[in-house]
């Protein structure tokens, strides 16, 4: 009797079990299928990049290159594009890219900081300002951001590229890193301010080690946003010498026909910054999680 009531109680407790495995197995046969249908199109650039010319206009589905060759690596990167090496226009695009991050990194951070923790007027309308901003089209900016980068005397410099985009992405980065810095309760402040730390101080080692994994992020965006950033850097460089990459591509396109080998080779080198830059900065994003975490 006593072993026919164990057996009964034993019966939902398996159910349970049973049902949790098939939702984990549910949820990772999902996020496994999601993961391979998002890393196809790369796949398919990296492939096509090794592939030759008939395997690549074949009307055949072939996945795998049957044989790999590097024509198309050594013709983009001895021939270069539009008279210029490939790896000036990747210098082109490391200088926006990195320079809108570091630029957009420290005002954000400062806007954040000063919207999250100080009350002033206007607060209220700069944050609504930001909303707006997020919801106009780049392309509608077009004509003003040009006619102001002339006047600055900005048109055809890299450093006008840097401004526009640092333009484009600090909305987002000021919202983004108004939670996390809103998240940090101010009594840490406080506490070092009590124990004589300088506002300086308290801002460098105690709030900014707290709010990295936001300006990680943030700066993960910033990056891809200016490295694929092609209709402001077409308008506003004239000389081929100052284009960024996704200018660049644009001459593998004509009008006798597209290119596709040396546009998925040229692909392949521009993907590759944007995967080093995110290695480097995902360990700053796990490890600043835990930087100002305090005991107790």
């Amino acid at each position: 009797m006593t072993t026919l009531t164990t057996s009964q109680a034993r019966r939902p407790r398996d159910a349970a079990k049973t049902r949790k495995t098939l939702r984990k197995i549910a949820l990772n046969g999902t996020a496994v299928v999601v993961f391979v249908i998002a890393m196809f199109p790369v796949y398919w650039m990296v492939s096509t990049g090794f592939k030759t010319n008939d395997q690549i206009f074949t009307t055949e589905f072939i996945p795998f290159p049957t044989s790999f060759t590097f024509e198309h690596f050594d013709r983009v990167l001895d021939q270069g594009v539009a008279g210029n090496s490939i790896w000036l226009y990747l210098r082109n695009s490391a200088i926006v890219a990195l320079g809108t991050v570091a630029v957009g990194a420290v005002f954000s951070l400062l806007a954040a900081t000063a919207v999250s923790r100080f009350r002033f007027k206007g607060r209220t309308s700069f944050l609504i300002t930001l909303l707006i901003v997020q919801m106009v089209p780049a392309e509608a900016l077009l004509i003003p951001l040009f006619l102001s980068v002339k006047r600055l005397g900005l048109y055809d410099q890299l450093l006008g590229l840097i401004v526009v985009n640092v333009g484009l992405t600090l909305p987002f980065g000021i919202w983004m890193l108004r939670t996390f810095v809103a998240a940090v309760p101010k009594s840490l402040e406080e506490a070092a301010w009590i124990d004589g730390a300088s506002r300086f101080t308290t801002f460098w080692k105690v709030l900014f080690p707290l709010v990295a994994p936001g300006l990680v992020a943030t700066s993960i965006f910033s990056f891809i946003t200016a490295w694929n950033e092609l209709i402001f850097a077409l308008v506003l460089m004239s000389d081929p010498s100052g284009y960024t990459m996704p200018v660049a591509l644009q001459y593998f396109f004509g009008q006798r026909g597209t290119d596709w080998g040396a546009i998925m080779a040229s692909s392949t080198l521009m993907t590759i910054p944007v995967v080093v830059f995110f290695l480097l900065v995902q360990r700053r994003m796990v490890s600043g999680l835990v930087a100002g975490a305090v005991k107790g």
